[in-house]
């Protein structure tokens, strides 16, 4: 019976993740701190890769909805995806060699700077503007943003879909709906990445991956149809509050625990 309990309770957790993932990223808030709970004598990596193998699916199903209703600049989000792909993986390879704990005072102060700007800033992300990088550089600010952000996302991973969104609407003047699919497309490939190394080496509950990815599907499908259907207004409610409680969670990992 505790095992079924642990099992239900995953599968909702995960539903849950991909929703808010699809609408405006912060899943990993939602999914991985129910593996560690659901199994706490599991090795992290494990619970890392069975993240990756839910996410993933959740992911790609909401990547797949907003391309049929966002238009997607694939001259920056290509070239983006790519490098966030290929440095994923070398982010996952990197995690024996520095502890995550030196990056937490980092990242906590990273998101509350995105937090405030984008609450200070009641336009940003509302419409699409002009991209604030010159044209000849596009491609190559694209290529530093992906692999940044996805060394991070295969290394430590929480806000990482936050970053992506908020870097595209900053650096390349989309609005929220638009940086929302394209963040998604990005996490793909961070995910992919990061399963390249997880896989191979046995780091996956593979049934209970797949049975969480059928649950993120369900929640990514709803998540993106009410982005889609509410527009970037809604979008930015809920960066705002999933970029809080990941302040919330990284602070108290931080300074409490």
């Amino acid at each position: 019976m505790m095992f079924d309990s642990i099992w239900m309770a995953l599968l909702l957790a995960a539903a849950f993740a991909g929703f808010v993932d699809a609408v405006a990223g912060g899943g990993g808030l939602i999914q991985v701190p129910a593996l560690l709970a659901g199994f706490p004598r599991e090795a992290p990596a494990t619970l890392f890769g069975t993240n990756k193998i839910a996410s993933i699916f959740g992911t790609l199903n909401a990547a797949r909805r907003y391309l049929r209703e966002v238009k997607i600049h694939w001259a920056i989000i290509l070239p983006a995806a790519l490098a966030a792909f290929a440095f994923s993986f070398l982010g996952a390879a990197a995690v024996t060699l520095m502890p995550k704990e030196v990056l937490r005072p980092l990242v906590l102060a990273l998101l509350i700077a995105v937090a405030a700007y984008t609450l200070l800033q009641p336009d940003f992300g509302k419409h699409e503007r002009a991209s604030h990088v010159p044209a000849h550089r596009l491609r190559w600010v694209a290529i530093a943003v992906g692999a940044l952000l996805g060394f991070y996302d295969g290394f430590f991973g929480p806000g990482a879909g936050s970053f992506m969104i908020f870097a595209f609407v900053r650096l390349f003047g989309m609005d929220f709906l638009r940086a929302s699919a394209s963040a998604k497309i990005v996490n793909v490939a961070t995910n992919a990445g990061a399963l390249l190394l997880f896989a191979p080496t046995g780091h996956v509950l593979w049934m209970l991956g797949l049975g969480m990815a059928v649950c993120n599907i369900a929640g990514a499908q709803l998540g993106a149809r009410m982005a889609i259907r509410h527009g970037s207004g809604f979008i930015r409610v809920v960066f705002l509050t999933m970029t809080t409680l990941l302040i919330a969670k990284i602070g108290w990992d931080t300074f409490v625990v």
